[in-house]
């Protein structure tokens, strides 16, 4: 496995510093910008022009959605009695997400259903989203909101609300057959540096350290950057044919934050990345989790249609620490370290899927006749070769071309020697071959 390293944790800490100002959402120039920075470093990392941008229509129909409008922010201010309340050059939290372009003045007790607080967490600002829904509001401390006093308020959102179109970045790292490992990552937040620029500088430094590998990945690797939910069903709308190459997947979001990690297995529950990151995790002492329809792009990859083999790597779970989606999750709360292990976990199970021995039972109706081939005696002299008997069986129940060796000992309890050696005679019994 190629490690991080030092140098890995001062480029991912730098691309978080750069990108942490940006005002992100579903659509606009702060995506772009955030492309931008991507691009660079995947340039950087691969030695070329790797990122290919792509630019969909508004009003394009994406499986049963639409591409909405695109929205751009270019400031946002609240003045009251006593001068300036709040501005967006101060945090771009200040304003709801997709807010209509708004300019009105008005009364402190008609002013108060457009503003956002957090009473529990009084020194932090909300982050909240009006996509696809025209309203506008604000956000501020609730300090803030309890010191308002009474008096006319003027409220002032200079933003765009028009056709445009949604942007979003895919990169490919090409392997040495066209079977597929995806890794995906959302761009949509402004300045939340967990939730999710964790992902993207983890997502960048993986590409990098991939491509030092001294020779190339079985699987090709694709990566994706793309905005929360109306993204990922963009990407499935225009790449169908694509999604039957995909093998195993992962969805990376909150990758920095102290806790440990934890796995959401794909809703096939068993994949090859499944098992190798229920491994991965549970050795770190993480968490596994069986998939739920609600969190990150992983539900769309997994929605039944489609059915895709992708999981999710978190560290705290989402909605489950106080700087959830408000103005705490700042760059101080990403630890450095903790986001070059999600590198190295991340590049493990990559590394994992891509080489593990994995076979297919040729015979997968039954239980093949081992006794007339003449297998229990063609093992019969080996070391542990009662293990090596059972090993026969255990290979031939789970040589589905999902489960590795290695999976398979673990379930077994069976030493890898003595599947290694069952292996080789069921293929050359004809009854396995390389998956």
């Amino acid at each position: 496995m190629v490690s991080a390293g030092a140098d890995g944790r001062k480029r991912m800490r730098a691309f978080m510093e750069q990108a942490y100002p940006l005002c992100r959402s579903i659509t606009g120039n702060g995506v772009r910008a955030t492309l931008d920075l991507l691009d660079a470093e995947l340039q950087a990392a691969l030695n070329g022009p790797t990122l290919f941008r792509h630019e969909v229509p508004t009003g394009t129909p994406v499986l049963d959605w639409t591409v909405p409008k695109e929205w751009n922010l270019n400031r946002a201010t609240l003045d009251g009695p006593l001068g300036r309340v709040l501005t967006t050059d101060d945090s771009n939290l200040h304003v709801v997400s997709y807010s209509v372009p708004t300019e009105v003045e008005l009364d402190l007790d008609d002013l108060r259903p457009h503003l956002f607080t957090l009473p529990d967490q009084p020194d932090d600002i909300p982050y909240r989203t009006t996509y696809y829904r025209e309203a506008w509001g604000l956000c501020m401390t609730h300090r803030q909101y309890e010191a308002l006093p009474q008096g006319r308020y003027r409220v002032k959102i200079d933003a765009t609300l028009e056709p445009g179109h949604l942007s979003y970045g895919e990169a490919v790292l090409p392997g040495l057959t066209d079977d597929e490992i995806l890794l995906s990552t959302h761009i949509c937040h402004p300045s939340l540096a967990n939730d999710n620029l964790s992902g993207m500088a983890a997502l960048t430094e993986v590409a990098r350290r991939l491509s030092d590998r001294p020779k190339p990945l079985r699987h090709t690797l694709r990566l994706l950057f793309i905005p929360g939910t109306i993204g990922s069903i963009t990407w499935l709308e225009r790449n169908r044919r694509t999604t039957e190459r995909i093998k195993a997947g992962l969805v990376l979001a909150g990758a920095g934050d102290r806790a440990p990690a934890t796995y959401k297995r794909s809703r096939r529950s068993s994949s090859r990345m499944d098992l190798v990151m229920a491994r991965l995790v549970e050795e770190r002492g993480g968490a596994v989790i069986d998939y739920y329809p609600y969190g990150y792009d992983e539900r769309q990859f997994c929605s039944p249609g489609f059915d895709l083999p992708v999981g999710r790597l978190s560290r705290s779970m989402h909605g489950t620490y106080p700087e959830y989606h408000t103005s705490a999750d700042d760059l101080d709360f990403v630890d450095d370290d903790t986001l070059v292990d999600t590198v190295e976990l991340v590049l493990a199970a990559v590394e994992a899927v891509d080489s593990e021995p994995r076979y297919l039972n040729t015979q997968p109706h039954g239980e093949p006749q081992l006794g007339r081939r003449g297998l229990y005696t063609a093992v019969g002299g080996a070391v542990n070769s009662k293990s090596t008997e059972m090993g026969l069986l255990w290979l031939l129940a789970y040589s589905d071309g999902e489960h590795s060796l290695n999976d398979i000992a673990r379930m077994s309890g069976l030493p890898t020697e003595a599947l290694e050696t069952a292996a080789d005679a069921l293929v050359d019994a004809d009854l396995l071959r390389p998956a």
